[in-house]
């Protein structure tokens, strides 16, 4: 059993400074919430069928420091749409996070993937609260997979500068 933590000890070591990667929140909060139910108190009429809803999600991240970042989560959603609106919320949702001991390659990946998937839970209870205060059932968001998210980004990202070094 003694052997164990002297593996412990050799994986934080081949870390580069003996400590072992961490991921800490320091803060989150909602940085902007809007909600509006335009075609109220008509919306909040029984329908005979459900409304569209629809629901858009983006990730965008600050860094504040060598360690330190703000990484937002920026989730639209709206129901029915033109003089069927029902409703439309907007919330961004922010955290600070500190990254310590994490190779620089996993550092975008922990932020665009680790942190909105720690943040969004909360975003989620907001959003949810938001639609039933404004009268309308609990919109409960999915789960999101925010890896698949990552990957696209960067393919995205990929054929933009593969069309901008055709361009050139």
């Amino acid at each position: 059993m003694a052997k164990e933590p002297e593996k412990k000890e050799e994986a934080a070591a081949a870390q580069g400074n003996g400590e072992a990667p961490s991921l800490n929140v320091l803060a989150q909060y909602i940085k902007d919430l809007s909600f509006e139910n335009p075609h109220a108190p008509q919306s909040l009429r029984p329908r005979e069928q459900p409304p569209e809803i629809n629901i858009n999600i983006n990730v965008n991240a600050n860094p504040l420091s060598d360690t330190d970042f703000e990484v937002e989560l920026k989730l639209d959603a709206n129901a029915g749409e033109g003089a069927d609106a029902m409703f439309n919320v907007e919330l961004i949702y922010a955290g600070v996070f500190r990254l310590t001991n994490i190779p620089q390659e996993a550092i975008g990946p922990a932020i665009l993937i680790e942190c909105p998937r720690l943040l969004f839970p909360f975003a989620r209870q907001i959003v949810a609260d938001a639609t039933r205060n404004g009268g309308f059932p609990p919109l409960m968001i999915d789960p999101v997979d925010f890896a698949a998210l990552f990957q696209q980004r960067m393919a995205e990202e990929q054929v933009k500068s593969q069309m901008e070094t055709s361009d050139n």
